[in-house]
């Protein structure tokens, strides 16, 4: 199916499954737990999206993390950034792809986990690394708390939207040992927030 997102004055369409169950892979289920999560157009992602495409990036290297169906990356590359979309699921690569080209916009994507990044970590420090809606889990949160130190340098800033997930309130008690923690509301995301993320000076 598809769906309209206005991002800086542009009428995105975004197409996703029609029907995120039917994705279900019994055997990655039952081994690794992972769930076609990156099927839904999440509230966290538009409203991460909205966000971005109101920065002016002037080149920023981006990377987003568990990027689904890439809307935020689409909205840096909108913003002026240099953005790579990555996520573990081939799926979600394959449709982040094509709905960036459904757009006009020349998005790099690629498959990586977090378990074995050492694709990304090739080109850390990034600029801005961004993720939407990535604490469902635990186990998420603390791959990713194992992860972002390694992504950023003095300068880097990690936007994280996150709907208010159980979750994400100890992540960001943990994060805030390495990051200096910033969470601004946002209309979209009532029970969550928009969570930015920088180094601490030493």
């Amino acid at each position: 199916m598809q769906e309209t997102i206005v991002l800086a004055g542009r009428d995105l369409e975004i197409l996703r499954p029609r029907d995120s169950e039917a994705l279900l892979d019994e055997q990655a289920f039952e081994h690794e737990e992972f769930l076609p999560y990156w099927a839904e157009l999440w509230p966290s992602g538009v409203a991460l999206a909205r966000r971005v495409a109101a920065r002016a990036l002037h080149g920023a290297r981006t990377l987003e993390l568990g990027c689904g169906l890439a809307l935020p990356s689409m909205a840096a590359m909108l913003a002026g950034g240099r953005a790579l979309a990555t996520d573990w699921s081939p799926g979600a690569i394959e449709l982040a792809r094509e709905n960036a080209e459904r757009n006009g916009i020349a998005l790099d994507v690629l498959r990586c986990s977090w378990e074995e990044p050492e694709a990304i970590l090739a080109d850390a420090p990034w600029d801005l690394v961004l993720g939407a809606d990535l604490l469902y889990e635990q186990r998420n949160a603390d791959a990713l708390l194992a992860l972002l130190p390694r992504l950023a340098g003095e300068r880097t800033e990690i936007w994280i939207a996150d709907p208010g997930r159980p979750v994400a309130g100890r992540f960001l008690e943990r994060a805030g040992t390495s990051f200096a923690v910033d969470s601004t509301p946002d209309a979209a995301l009532p029970q969550g927030a928009l969570h930015r993320l920088r180094a601490r000076r030493r």
